[in-house]
């Protein structure tokens, strides 16, 4: 049975990928480390009850305990990271410690118990604009916030692992992932469960900055088909649907789907260094691998809205929390 190490399963993400992987697979055990910062939410995998997973509380920081939950497995899948480029704005130190020396950690205890496989997830942020087309694997990173340059930093650290170490290093760059258990902040379930409430949609300068969009599962089954292939030690995969969507055109899908009024939308300061276009050319993985993602971007956010529409136990007590200072603090400008 192989044994993967998913590091922040109890996030967006990693908590889709925790389930996509015990149903797509009857031969893998699941170690799940996660530190529950705020958007590490045991309520994402409370229901889960499987004899083949396992969850371990701690830090990436902490070599410690790094150093055992990476002793005892075959693989390792790197989600955990500070995500949400708003707040690395103000707290660009935690982005920095998380996302790099975390990383830093991981891949030395990596490299000492020689696991077999290590898939890293960066982001489609580290190449900050796609000017006149999508971006390509080998294109130049130029991150714009300190969130990107800190993934960026990891990415790069990680691709030197296997340059230096030979270790199994295969890193995947992603675009603007949706769906359920997103926590409130990113943008489609922020503009979802305001609109639920008939609250303002807070949209940063005109609205018009667009990004490739892609549904959770579409991801997971990507990153499991890196993760089983054994041939591309050292390479990078752009992971992407190939569907642009700006700011407006996602705030009025939303409405529309709820029967919420347009006025609803309320333009705010635009956030420095806010990137005009993200987006990916995926057709290294699609050709190589042989992916492409199942859902068109309507029917998944159908999926997604319907998500949270009947989930509302999960995310009322999160925007009621700490959340709400947060949220205060950084639209305080409506």
């Amino acid at each position: 049975m192989k044994r993967v190490l998913v590091t922040g399963g109890m996030g967006f993400i990693g908590c889709n990928f925790v389930k996509y992987m015990l149903r797509e697979h009857d031969d893998v055990k699941i170690i799940n480390l996660d530190k529950l910062t705020y958007a590490g939410n045991p309520e994402n995998l409370k229901d889960l009850k499987d004899k083949r997973y396992a969850f371990v509380e701690g830090d990436v920081c902490d070599k410690s305990v790094v150093d055992k939950a990476v002793s005892k497995c075959d693989a390792i899948v790197h989600f955990a990271a500070e995500t949400h480029v708003d707040r690395s704005i103000m707290y660009a130190g935690d982005f920095v410690t998380t996302d790099v020396f975390g990383t830093f950690v991981l891949l030395e205890a990596a490299r000492k118990h020689k696991v077999q496989r290590f898939v890293h997830i960066s982001t489609d942020e580290v190449y900050g604009e796609a000017v006149g087309r999508p971006s390509k694997e080998n294109d130049a990173l130029m991150p714009k916030s300190p969130y990107a340059a800190s993934k960026a930093g990891a990415d790069r650290l990680a691709f030197s692992y296997f340059c230096t170490y030979g270790l199994p290093v295969t890193i995947t760059r992603c675009t603007n992932n949706y769906g359920p258990y997103q926590y409130p902040e990113k943008l489609i379930p922020l503009f979802v469960t305001n609109a639920i409430d008939d609250l303002p949609l807070p949209v940063y300068g005109t609205g018009r900055n667009t990004r490739d969009w892609i549904f959770v599962e579409d991801h997971c089954q990507a990153i499991d088909m890196v993760l089983e292939s054994n041939d591309f030690e050292g390479e990078v995969f752009n992971v992407g649907s190939g569907e642009e969507k700006s700011v407006l055109d996602i705030a009025s899908l939303i409405l529309s789907y709820l029967n919420k009024p347009d006025d609803l939308m309320r333009f705010v300061k635009d956030r420095p260094g806010h990137v005009t276009r993200h987006a990916v050319n995926a057709a290294k993985i699609r050709k190589r691998l042989g992916w492409a993602p199942r859902r068109t971007f309507e029917a998944a956010v159908r999926t997604t809205v319907d998500w949270y529409r009947n989930n509302p136990e999960w995310w009322r007590p999160i925007k009621s929390g700490e959340f709400k200072k947060y949220y205060e603090k950084q639209y305080r400008t409506e």
